[in-house]
């Protein structure tokens, strides 16, 4: 969910408690700015969720559902793409995309497309099939695989077992760059 939905839900369940017209004759923002805030097709302002805050004598952290301080982790939410299992590791929607993907020994079948961008792909365990323009490798636990995907490209697994890869996605014009040297800190 974005800020401003999880702004509209908490603004929607403390509407609940009280009337649109108590709120708005208490805090003096219009029954209509209310009711834009409530279904999310109005973004709010500093000034505007102070108010509410205080009219709903709730912490402005639970109107804007800001993250716990303190807490690094992130809270995956897996999906299923085309057949496999896909773990966003990164939360801004675009830039730089870094992906977990299990692939299950049911895709075995090449299906090669082409797409703008470019990829990195780490194999953390199994072994997966890679089809690249017309070479075909198979590559196992530790290898990685770098490539432009304009090129008609595929990945699955073998058909042994489930792949589990790294995944990263770059847009167009954003390649991934690796240091000829290393420095030590």
């Amino acid at each position: 969910m974005s800020l401003v939905q999880d702004t509209s839900a908490a603004i929607a369940a403390a509407l609940d408690q009280l009337t649109l017209a108590g709120v708005a004759s208490s805090t003096g923002i219009s029954k209509s700015t209310l009711s834009r805030l409530e279904t999310g097709r109005r973004r709010p302002t500093l000034e505007l969720l102070l108010a509410l805050s205080h009219a709903y004598r709730v912490p402005l952290d639970d109107l804007v559902a800001a993250p716990e301080e303190g807490d690094p982790r992130l809270h995956l939410k897996p999906g299923l793409v085309k057949g496999r299992t896909v773990i966003p590791l990164t939360r801004q929607p675009d830039g730089m995309q870094a992906w977990k993907i299990i692939i299950p020994t049911s895709k075995v079948t090449p299906e090669p497309r082409t797409h703008d961008g470019y990829e990195w792909i780490y194999i953390l365990s199994g072994r997966m099939r890679f089809i690249l323009g017309d070479q075909d490798w198979v590559l196992g636990p530790g290898e990685v695989a770098e490539f432009d995907t304009t090129v008609p490209h595929w990945f699955g697994s073998t058909g042994d077992a489930p792949v589990e890869i790294l995944s990263i996605f770059g847009r167009p014009g954003e390649p991934m760059t690796v240091p000829t040297t290393f420095v030590r800190p």
